[in-house]
């Protein structure tokens, strides 16, 4: 005997949801505060940033550049590090493993500058990597102001 197919609808859980009679449910921030933003999706904000800041300045050898993000490399033959990116200059794609960039950074003296600048040195690295010039070399008035 062959079961039906069910049509299945999504359904949005969030909304209009009384839980106990106690009416709808609202943001866990409420609206005095900004929403909450994930360390996943600060990552991929500050690797769009200096992906974009990048391609700003060398738009003729960044053009057709994939930028992405991944957690982890899923490579089965990795070397003994683990990588923090990957370059592939054949389909032009630079990605950026969030795991591993992340774990430079677990000391607890280091604030949110900090991670930034983590980050955007991995993607300056993997972009001077494909390109073939000196990370310093991609943006040198960038860091002059000191």
């Amino acid at each position: 005997m062959r079961r039906k197919p069910r049509l299945v609808t999504p359904v949005d859980r969030g909304r209009g949801r009384s839980r106990h009679g106690r009416g709808g449910r609202s943001s866990v921030t409420g609206p005095e505060l900004a929403p909450i933003i994930t360390r996943a999706e600060a990552f991929d904000r500050i690797v769009g940033d200096s992906a974009h800041y990048l391609l700003g300045l060398w738009p003729d050898e960044l053009a057709g550049v994939v930028f992405q993000v991944a957690d982890m490399p899923s490579d089965p033959t990795l070397p003994d590090e683990m990588p923090r990116w990957r370059v592939d200059r054949d389909t032009r794609r630079v990605t950026v493993f969030r795991i591993p960039v992340e774990r430079v950074n677990r000391s607890p003296e280091k604030d949110d500058l900090d991670r930034r600048i983590i980050i955007e040195t991995a993607v300056f690295r993997a972009v001077g990597e494909l390109i073939g010039k000196d990370p310093w070399d991609l943006a040198p008035d960038r860091y002059r102001h000191w």
